[in-house]
């Protein structure tokens, strides 16, 4: 929503305060019946009562006795049905037919029922018009309109449509300004009628209690502006006066007749046009002389009206969704353009020409941080500090906009020639930031019937008087600009959203490219790093396979059985702990080796520097755990130990059945070596045995081995990650 600033509240006068809806008479063209629910008997009427029906008494009778059998059976069952409408034709004493309409009477409670019924009886055409007749021509009048591609054309259409289906001399389209001043946007008139095309009229014209009855109630007839009112009867003193809202023979304001007499108007006619359940405008028929225009006429205007009022809607809607396409489409190629590189108001600046084509303005102010650029034809670098500071203390962060900007800023007076129109939004970012757009003053002439100035008198004690020329006259108007269209206020607010949105991305963007700095930075560290993990990684394999290689040779020179087993025994555990940070250099964690690859890898060598024999006799059985390096490289050298040991005592150093298992237990691993040797071979006392409990006691675990008979089953528990 947009905080519109140019719709001035008028000053309530004493024609705003005229109760229209209780006149307490009718016009003559017709009679009334006030007809009570309960009893269905009638307790009031007003008009030509005795003379239309030739009775003479009818207070306290029922419709049957007044109006006849059908209108009694008609009447009586949309009372039953709380039903409202035409209820029949019907024949008066003087030989003429009348139209019987009925509708409930509102309640002085709002909402609540009064318990009444009225009944119109209203003098009809007199006419045997078929009703295929009417519709043929609404139904060619709404293709008409269908027709019509803009809103002003189809205003032209309508009063073409209007003038030829009441016959009315003069039809106007009326149409409602944001002032509730009127306007005669179109016009159909006969041959030497006068014209009141473009004229404007005074909200007074129309007052508040009328514009609500017009929504109301959607068609008010005048037969003869000259009519001597017909009054109520019989009334109480004190009794609630009978609301006639929604009653057609509603007599009319003598203010009113005064002034259709001052028009020199004699019968008259409007209908409402309400878009969107707001009164849009009026369609205005007048006649030179007295017309009447029946029930089946005002239906027939009411359905066109309808029409039109849909007609308006959609093309209004459609010029609405043309005009936001367009400017969303700007929008999008605005801020794809913006430049990333700069601050957000530096950025708008270099697409100032954009900014201003989007609004359709003839200027553009840009300030940020006490910083002002302006582009095209603005106030200057004072005025536009001032107006922005105003702009900054209105609440809320929906867009500004006025099309007379010194009405509601008086500083702003000095700068109309170039600032009488501002829309403007505020961007509450790190550092604010405001747009402001401004349109040219626009002086026009405004032709009013008659002199609005003399349109009423405002004292409440006057006596009210309608204003007795419509002559036209001109007003020069100033300090005003090109009103700004919704699509143009529903862009500005749109863009600000936007530019928030951009100028916290861009935030984002400078973060990601701070943090990207960092990355390169830590991405270099960590490039240095591994090139210093392979030289050490070269160098200590380079020292264990020397150390290897050297334990071997010294293995061979030997002659002693045990020297040789021992110097081999040395090999393996290097060779364990080499192939652990082989794959710790080779692997994609640093941190963490996978047992099957590693447990693999290590029996495989175990078994080829054991003899092919040995190879052919182990079988291993590894689930994928992952296990912290460190304890991988302990689990390696046990193993190595138990492997070492089933070499030497369960086969006495012949090659043998050896089974190797390694699995997870939830948070435990179990690893098991088998043979199926001698057996006999636990846990003892020497240089292996002392190893093992020593690297078992690292791991926080617990070995268990136990005789299988034959062999021994040696298995060791612990958690995959250590305890902290």
């Amino acid at each position: 929503m947009t905080e519109t600033l140019d719709q001035i509240e008028p000053d309530l006068t004493q024609c705003d305060r005229e109760p229209i809806h209780i006149p307490g008479s009718i016009q003559p063209h017709g009679f009334m019946l006030v007809l009570d629910l309960q009893s269905l008997t009638i307790r009031q009427g007003a008009g030509l009562i005795e003379d239309l029906t030739g009775r003479s008494i009818w207070i306290g009778r029922s419709v049957g006795e007044v109006l006849g059998d059908v209108a009694d059976r008609r009447i009586r069952s949309m009372a039953a049905l709380q039903e409202t409408g035409f209820v029949c034709r019907w024949r008066a004493t003087n030989r003429l037919e009348y139209d019987v309409v009925v509708h409930l009477a509102p309640g002085p409670t709002p909402g609540l029922p009064s318990g009444l019924m009225i009944i119109e009886v209203e003098q009809s055409s007199q006419q045997a018009r078929l009703g295929v007749d009417l519709v043929s021509s609404l139904d060619a009048a709404g293709a008409a309109l269908e027709r019509a591609v803009t809103v002003h054309g189809l205003c032209e259409r309508a009063a073409e449509a209007f003038r030829r289906l009441t016959g009315f001399d003069r039809v106007m389209i009326y149409r409602f300004q944001d002032d509730e001043a009127g306007q005669v946007v179109a016009e159909s008139r006969a041959d030497g009628t006068g014209s009141f095309l473009n004229h404007h009229f005074p909200a007074t014209d129309i007052p508040r209690q009328a514009r609500a009855l017009y929504l109301r109630n959607p068609v008010r007839v005048i037969p003869d502006s000259r009519y001597t009112p017909q009054p109520l009867r019989p009334t109480t003193p004190g009794e609630t006066p009978l609301d006639m809202s929604d009653s057609g023979l509603r007599s009319v304001s003598p203010v009113h007749l005064q002034y259709l007499r001052n028009m020199d108007v004699r019968a008259s006619a409007s209908v409402s046009i309400i878009v969107d359940d707001a009164l849009w405008g009026l369609v205005a028929c007048h006649n030179a002389s007295p017309k009447l225009l029946p029930f089946e006429l005002r239906v027939g205007c009411t359905t066109l009206a309808r029409n039109l009022a849909r007609q308006l809607k959609a093309k209004g809607d459609a010029e609405l969704y043309r005009d936001r396409t367009r400017l969303r489409r700007l929008e999008d190629q605005l801020v794809a353009r913006l430049p990333t590189d700069r601050p957000l108001a530096a950025a708008l600046a270099e697409r100032a020409d954009p900014l201003m084509e989007l609004a359709g303005a003839d200027g553009l102010a840009i300030v940020s941080e006490g910083e002002i650029r302006t582009f095209g034809h603005t106030p200057p670098t004072e005025g536009v500090r001032v107006i922005a500071d105003w702009v900054a203390e209105r609440p809320g962060l929906r867009p500004v906009s006025s099309r007379a900007l010194s009405t509601v800023l008086p500083q702003a007076r000095a700068w109309t020639t170039h600032g009488s129109g501002l829309l403007a939004v505020n961007l509450p970012l790190e550092h604010p930031l405001s747009i402001l757009w401004f349109r040219a003053e626009v002086r026009e002439t405004v032709r009013w019937a008659g002199n609005p100035a003399m349109a009423e008198k405002t004292d409440p004690n006057a006596t009210l008087n309608p204003r007795a020329s419509f002559e036209s006259w001109s007003e020069e108007v100033a300090g005003q600009a090109r009103r700004w269209g919704p699509a143009a206020i529903e862009s500005a607010g749109r863009l600000r959203d936007t530019l928030a949105d951009f100028a916290a991305i861009d935030q984002l963007r400078r973060l990601n490219r701070s943090l990207q700095t960092s990355l390169s930075e830590r991405d270099l560290r960590l490039e240095q790093q591994h090139y210093l993990i392979r030289e050490v990684n070269h160098r200590v394999q380079n020292s264990l396979t020397l150390v290897s290689s050297f334990l071997g040779l010294q293995a061979r020179e030997q002659t002693d059985g045990p020297a040789v087993a021992a110097l081999n025994e040395a090999r393996r555990r290097v060779r364990a702990v080499s192939a652990v940070h082989s794959l710790l250099y080779r692997g994609d964690t640093a941190t963490t080796v996978d047992m099957a690859r590693y447990i693999g890898g290590l029996v495989e060598d175990l078994a080829s520097s054991m003899g092919a024999d040995w190879a052919a006799a182990t079988e291993t059985d590894l689930a994928p755990v992952c296990i912290d390096a460190g304890r991988a490289v302990t689990i390696g050298l046990i193993l190595t130990e138990l492997i070492i040991n089933a070499q030497k005592y369960a086969y006495g150093g012949r090659p043998g059945p050896l089974r190797i298992a390694f699995e997870e237990d939830g948070a435990i691993f179990r690893m098991t070596v088998e043979d199926e040797g001698a057996g006999g071979h636990l846990a003892g006392k020497g240089f292996g045995s002392m190893m093992i409990q020593s690297l078992v006691g690292q791991l926080e675990g617990v070995i268990d081995y136990r005789d299988r008979s034959p062999g021994l089953s040696v298995t060791l528990k612990a958690r995959i990650d250590p305890l902290v």
